[in-house]
């Protein structure tokens, strides 16, 4: 069974970059998740899918699944381009754009 460590990416619904700094070990789904007949809730016999293991930095990671014998595989985070942007711009002289209001 393999693990992923990964560093989660901001999601669309925060503007703070809260709970991006750290490192999660994940492991992979071993069995297919089923459809309960009766309510149609999907579940799982593998419990090892619901654990999230949060550490500061990358090493810290791989130096656990090293030491508990967990194949593992590391997604490197891509680097987030900032783009300046003004409220001021809207209103400039010169605009690329139509002004609707």
């Amino acid at each position: 069974m393999a693990a992923r460590i990964y560093r989660p990416a901001k999601t669309a619904m925060q503007s703070g970059q809260a709970r991006t700094k750290e490192w999660l070990l994940e492991h992979e789904a071993s069995a297919a998740r089923t459809i309960d007949p009766l309510m149609g809730w999907t579940s799982s016999a593998d419990t090892r899918a619901q654990i999230q293991l949060a550490f500061d930095t990358q090493e810290e990671a791989v130096a656990y699944a090293e030491r508990m014998g967990i194949a593992y595989r590391i997604e490197t985070p891509k680097a987030r381009k900032a783009i300046r942007k003004s409220y001021a711009d809207n209103f400039k002289f010169g605009r690329i754009g139509t002004w609707t209001h």
